[in-house]
């Protein structure tokens, strides 16, 4: 990789910054992987030198506070890191060489070698909601990077002040470490994201946010002459669900950590817990008491805060609904929580199951555990889902176990879903409504392969393979061969 060239991070037309990032897929996807772990590991090292710079600016637009922002921080420097280690491992290449056999069963096999390489320029949106671990420089970008794919990423207009400083200590960093000029850039304004999700040379696109925003993009990606893959994350009320054993054992601890939940952050998770499934005569007058008890919180902004509102008003407009808890002051971003029981809420699932983003929750009563499974098997996909239940219920709890995993990415025993781990075995995608691809995850190593695409090279002569193909394997890699893996 070339370290004498400055990179051009802020390209404010969509047509210039993806050409230049097309220009510079050669480069970076051809660099060995651990060159592109050095240049992650740089990233992550000048964002944290310049900390203090950026919580305050993110703070300022945000409201998120400095111990929370601080936190995403670390997270977002972490998630850089982790993808250099697996850039390092080689894994993700899934490397798999087949020599020529005249003899094999089903007729003579050609010399086959097959390797996962970078799709191509990819279009990034940045999340309001977390300002560093889904925005400029947050999982999708540095997944898409470690695959070996510039990126283009469009500003979230929540944090254009954070969003452009964030740009350029990327860019200055990426430069550092001698990734190629325009391996990343930075675009604003709806107008220039849709332009850059319509570009021809453009191969991808992430995206976190609202189901009818991110509805629209992938209508676009779609309807492109050449359509191309869309991985948007719309949003999702995580069901969970209370057995009446563990209401009987622990509800007073369950109360509390169902309004810590629903609460941290203002409600503004994607993996907030929106929807609890409790037995008649479950802890619904604690949960009661101690939502009235929590402040409300500021919002990200007054656009958040009045959609959060709006869509209360919707839901408790309901027939069936019955307001628990809500602010005298109706325009108020506090705390509410409406209530509904089974039946009801099964007659008019698709409406009473659509996400509020922001601290409200709908809490659904039963008469019977058993008639659950049917109300959880009508939902929309979702991105969590979780279980509260005593382990002498073992045999009960198998109907509702699999109607929850088949309608969620994620499914948990006896937590909350509000935490979403950087980790190798993590699943933060779904069946759609949530997501649009549910067979790939946002979070975690996995996400790398949402910008990989598989190529076979027969008979080719070895000095024109890549070098992850090539015998004596010089970049280092696992390499399956005939079917047997060597390091």
């Amino acid at each position: 990789m070339n370290t004498d060239r400055a990179m051009n991070t802020v390209a404010r037309d969509p047509d210039e910054a993806v050409t230049a990032a097309a220009g510079a897929v050669a480069g970076w996807a051809g660099a060995a992987p651990r060159e592109r772990g050095r240049a992650l590991e740089t990233v992550a090292d000048a964002l944290e030198a310049e900390r203090e710079e950026l919580v305050a600016l993110a703070d300022s637009e945000t409201h998120l506070g400095t111990a929370r922002l601080t936190g995403e921080l670390k997270r977002t420097a972490f998630q850089l890191r982790f993808f250099a280690e697996e850039l390092r491992e080689g894994r993700f290449l899934d490397v798999r060489i087949d020599h020529a056999d005249p003899q094999w069963p089903t007729g003579p096999r050609p010399e086959l070698r097959r390797f996962r390489t970078a799709i191509g320029p990819v279009l990034v949106f940045g999340a309001s909601n977390f300002p560093f671990a889904f925005s400029v420089a947050g999982g999708d970008t540095a997944s898409a990077l470690a695959a070996g794919c510039p990126v283009v990423v469009k500003a979230h207009p929540g944090h254009p002040g954070l969003s452009r400083r964030t740009a350029e200590i990327v860019g200055a960093a990426l430069s550092k470490a001698g990734a190629p000029d325009s391996v990343f850039g930075l675009v604003e304004g709806e107008r220039a994201g849709v332009d850059a999700l319509r570009h021809p040379l453009l191969r991808a696109a992430a995206f976190t946010g609202s189901e009818r925003g991110g509805l629209a993009l992938a209508r676009i990606a779609a309807e492109r002459p050449e359509p191309v893959p869309f991985y948007g994350e719309l949003g999702s009320v995580n069901p969970v669900v209370v057995t009446p054993a563990a209401a009987r054992a622990r509800g007073a601890e369950i109360a509390e950590g169902y309004v810590g939940s629903l609460t941290q952050g203002a409600g503004q998770f994607c993996t907030n817990p929106g929807l609890l499934f409790v037995p008649a005569d479950g802890p619904v007058d604690e949960i009661v008491r101690r939502l009235r008890a929590a402040p409300a919180a500021p919002m990200l902004g007054d656009w958040i805060s009045d959609a959060y509102v709006a869509g209360a008003d919707r839901l408790a407009a309901l027939p069936a609904s019955s307001r628990l808890v809500w602010p005298k002051d109706g325009a108020s971003a506090a705390p509410r929580l409406l209530g509904m029981d089974l039946a009801d809420f099964a007659g008019d699932v698709r409406v009473a199951a659509t996400e509020c983003f922001g601290p409200l929750g709908l809490v659904v009563t039963y008469e019977r555990l058993a008639d659950v499974a049917a109300v959880i098997a009508s939902l929309p996909g979702q991105l969590t889902a979780s279980l509260h239940g005593e382990p002498e219920e073992g045999d009960a709890l198998t109907e509702l176990t699999a109607a929850l995993a088949e309608r969620s990415g994620r499914v948990l025993w006896n937590q909350w879903p509000t935490g979403v781990s950087v980790t190798h075995a993590m699943q933060h995608g779904s069946p759609f409504p949530a997501t649009t691809a549910p067979t790939t995850t946002s979070v975690g190593t996995a996400a790398i392969e949402r910008f990989l695409r598989p190529v076979a090279y027969q008979a080719w002569p070895q000095d024109l393979l890549p070098p992850a193909l090539r015998d004596g394997n010089p970049w280092g890699v696992p390499q399956r061969i005939d079917g047997r893996l060597t390091p």
